[in-house]
């Protein structure tokens, strides 16, 4: 049923005839009494006693009215919260990454989106390295990734971020012989601290090791038993600059001879993005122009 009848129809009822109800929709008379009679129509039952000079409800009429506004009310209610996810002044954006990104750069976007967007919900979650991130979005778990562009995200939109450099962290005792930067050679005598399972990362990693990567003395994917780890000297890790700076206490760090980087970026699942993850990438890439 056309939502229009029903306004014409509470108009009606408000005003107590058609010609103030007219006056109030901005509509003729006549059209307004067509549309009431064809609510009738549609209903198979009269709405209004016309005998008096003022229409006045039927039974069925009342009991019309009383639904009606619930209706009216509702769909306002629905308009109200669609404006408002719209207008940014509600909603949810979900985000997919994994370890590697859940500290740089995924901390510094969320951060920078709340302070522009506080009345919207980041809702982030955790995949197993690059493919489940693609699966993530293919899937629609999330509209946007935060992953690595050098693998390849097919149907999928990308945008880069910025080429995130890896360092060599660990404790003074392990830094204390090691030049800065520290080349390839060197490298493979450090014992180290990995998340083999990050693949795209041990891809990168495994060309500095050689075949046999004979110097990865623990295998772990948790990111705060790795930093507890280094910190006791068990062994160096490779991580983001930026994490090793900001994140690892009481670690020093090398750099890397050749340099290591990675391309990190977006990756947003087909189709139309709602207008929070349209905000979430204005906010990413205006980090990418310095604002």
């Amino acid at each position: 049923m056309d939502l229009h009848l029903l306004t014409y129809f509470v108009a009606v009822v408000d005003h107590g005839g058609v010609t103030k109800a007219a006056e109030s929709l901005y509509i003729s008379q006549p059209s307004l009494s067509q549309a009431i009679r064809t609510l009738e129509r549609r209903l198979g039952t009269t709405l209004f006693d016309r005998t008096g000079r003022r229409l006045e409800l039927t039974h069925d009429g009342r009991r019309l009215d009383a639904s009606v506004r619930r209706i009216l009310a509702d769909v306002e209610m629905a308009k109200s919260k669609v404006a408002a996810v719209r207008n940014l002044e509600a909603g949810r954006v979900d985000i997919v990454t994994y370890s590697a990104f859940s500290l740089d750069p995924l901390v510094s976007l969320v951060r920078r989106f709340r302070l522009r967007h506080p009345r919207i919900v980041v809702n982030i979650i955790d995949a197993d390295g690059p493919a489940g991130v693609h699966t993530a979005l293919r899937r629609g778990d999330a509209e946007v990734g935060v992953t690595d562009l050098s693998v390849e995200h097919a149907g999928m939109t990308t945008i880069a971020l910025a080429e995130q450099e890896l360092v060599l962290a660990m404790d003074t005792a392990l830094a204390a012989d090691l030049p800065d930067p520290v080349p390839t050679a060197t490298l493979r005598d450090v014992p180290l601290i990995l998340d083999l399972g990050d693949r795209s990362t041990f891809a990168r990693i495994g060309q500095l090791l050689g075949e046999d990567a004979g110097n990865i003395v623990v295998d772990c994917a948790d990111p705060s038993a790795i930093w507890g780890l280094v910190q006791r000297g068990v062994g160096a890790t490779i991580v983001p600059r930026r994490v090793a700076a900001g994140s690892m206490v009481r670690v020093l760090t090398r750099s890397l001879e050749p340099p290591l980087t990675r391309p990190i970026g977006l990756a947003l699942r087909a189709g139309e993005p709602s207008p929070a993850a349209v905000a979430f990438v204005t906010v990413a890439t205006d980090r990418q122009r310095g604002d």
